[in-house]
C-alpha cells in the first residue's frame, strides 16, 4: 500500500514536471516569453549592479535600461492577440477581457525603466522599487505563478 502511494505521488510529480519542461507551441505564447524574458534579463542586469554582485557599468546599465523601454513599448502589440490555448502559457485570460488595465500597468513598466537613473549602482537601487513594483503589480493579475 505504501509502495502504491508512493508511485503516485511520484508519477504526479514527473507529470507536474513534465509540464513545466514542456515547449509553448503557440507563436503569440513564444512571443510574449521570448519579450518577459528580455524584460527579465535586463532587470537582472540593474538588479544586480543595483545589489553590488556585479560591477557598475554605466554603458551597460543605459542598455539594459534603454531595453526595457523598447520592451515595455511592444507589449501591446505583442500581447494583442491571445492565440490559441498554449497550455504551458503563464498568461491569464484576463490579460484580454480587462485588456485597458494591462495596458495601464505595461504603461507603469515603461515609465518606471524610462525614469530610472541608472549613473550609479546606487541611483539604480533608488529606481528598482518602482520597477520592481511594477512587473508585480502586472504578474499578481495577469501572470500564472507556477510552483
Amino acid at each position: 500500500m505504501k509502495l502504491a502511494k508512493a508511485f503516485a505521488i511520484a508519477t504526479i510529480l514527473a507529470a507536474g514536471t513534465a509540464q513545466a519542461e514542456a515547449e509553448r507551441t503557440d507563436p503569440n505564447a513564444i512571443a510574449r516569453e521570448e519579450l518577459m524574458e528580455l524584460v527579465g534579463k535586463n532587470t537582472g542586469i540593474l538588479g544586480d549592479m543595483a545589489k553590488g554582485k556585479t560591477a557598475f557599468d554605466a554603458a551597460q546599465a543605459e542598455t539594459a535600461k534603454a531595453a526595457l523601454v523598447e520592451a515595455a513599448g511592444k507589449i501591446e502589440a505583442t500581447f494583442a492577440e491571445p492565440g490559441a490555448t498554449d497550455p504551458v502559457s503563464e498568461a491569464k485570460p484576463e490579460i484580454w477581457t480587462n485588456w485597458e488595465d494591462f495596458l495601464v500597468k505595461a504603461k507603469t513598466l515603461g515609465e518606471a525603466a524610462g525614469a530610472m537613473d541608472v549613473a550609479s549602482a546606487e541611483s539604480i537601487g533608488a529606481g528598482m522599487g518602482k520597477l520592481g513594483g511594477a512587473c508585480k503589480d502586472c504578474h499578481t493579475t495577469y501572470r500564472v505563478m507556477k510552483e
